[in-house]
């Protein structure tokens, strides 16, 4: 073979793994771009809490944060399927974790807080939902988000807190503001909690309000990071550990105190319209008493068993 054959090889074969190359990376954006973000995945998460008590022990509620109606293939059409699956859950409660609006995404567009919480009320006709207000809400105007909510049958808790019961499970759910343009209380909302021994729930919209939170909590509930958006390595182990000013983190983390964490990766997108290695998700949590986990032979052994039927209503109960 001459040397003017052996170049004319080495061309072809760069050739054909820059067509690979280039051809690979459209096909990665197309999906990114295109079928990504139109998915809706149910993933349940299973989480041992220190601090949670054997009378909650596999309480489920269903985490949706990051909604961001009005971004690409993400209209009110795909509200609907998403309230169709939290309907069809036998989750006992669904807490939402802010950011239902879009101030700006490219090929997206605006869509009030009204219409979006007008597509909810099937939901509150049936189920407890609990809400806090996200970055995005407060950038359109925070308090008419809040009110167009309340008015679908959303209850509303930034920096409030209320006692729930579920059958035999009575615990806290502590609200918390956003922490860039909520005016977070953490001290006024845990005043309320009169027990110092209740167990306690924490829903906010933006992680790192982690440090802030006391210790006593059993879990704290957030949204805001898209789970990154685009992630190379959608799978970890659980939990891990907390980052503060990270916008990769999901799904289960832990800080140093000991402090644990739930971040959903959301459904909608911002500024970029694109997700790759993280769907769009429903976090279906099990809550676990972790003293009843470590009591079992099984370590994996399920929570009891759930009967028939759709999930209890939430009930105020009595502070004090």
């Amino acid at each position: 073979m001459t040397a003017v054959d052996r170049s004319r090889r080495r061309a072809r074969r760069l050739t054909w793994l820059l067509r690979i190359t280039v051809g690979g990376t459209l096909a990665l954006l197309a999906w990114g771009a295109i079928i990504e973000p139109q998915r809706l995945v149910e993933r349940d998460h299973v989480l041992a809490l220190q601090q949670w008590p054997a009378s909650c022990d596999g309480l489920r509620v269903d985490v949706v944060a990051d909604t961001h109606t009005g971004s690409p293939y993400n209209k009110l059409d795909n509200l609907d399927r998403l309230v169709e699956r939290l309907l069809a859950s036998d989750a006992d409660a669904v807490l939402l974790g802010g950011d239902y609006v879009i101030l700006s995404v490219f090929l997206g567009r605006y869509i009030p807080a009204g219409d979006i919480a007008a597509r909810l009320r099937p939901l509150t006709a049936r189920k407890p939902v609990y809400a806090v207000l996200g970055n995005h809400d407060w950038w359109k105007d925070g308090e008419a988000v809040s009110r167009a909510f309340a008015s679908a049958g959303v209850t509303m808790i930034d920096n409030r807190a209320l006692p729930l019961a579920f059958g035999g499970c009575e615990f806290w759910l502590a609200g918390i503001g956003d922490l860039m343009e909520g005016d977070p209380d953490v001290a006024g909302a845990f005043a309320t909690i009169d027990d110092a021994d209740a167990p306690v729930l924490v829903l906010t919209h933006e992680p790192d309000t982690l440090p802030r939170i006391p210790l006593r909590t059993a879990l704290t509930i957030a949204g805001h990071t898209h789970g990154g958006q685009m992630d190379p390595w959608p799978f970890r182990s659980q939990p891990s550990p907390f980052v503060r000013m990270s916008h990769r983190l999901k799904w289960h983390v832990r800080d140093d105190a000991g402090r644990d964490l739930f971040v959903t990766p959301g459904i909608g997108t911002s500024i970029l319209p694109m997700r790759i290695g993280v769907p769009p998700e429903i976090s279906r949590l099990t809550l676990r008493s972790a003293a009843v986990v470590e009591a079992t032979t099984d370590q994996a052994a399920p929570p009891p068993q759930r009967k028939a039927g759709p999930p209890a209503r939430a009930e105020s109960v009595p502070a004090g």
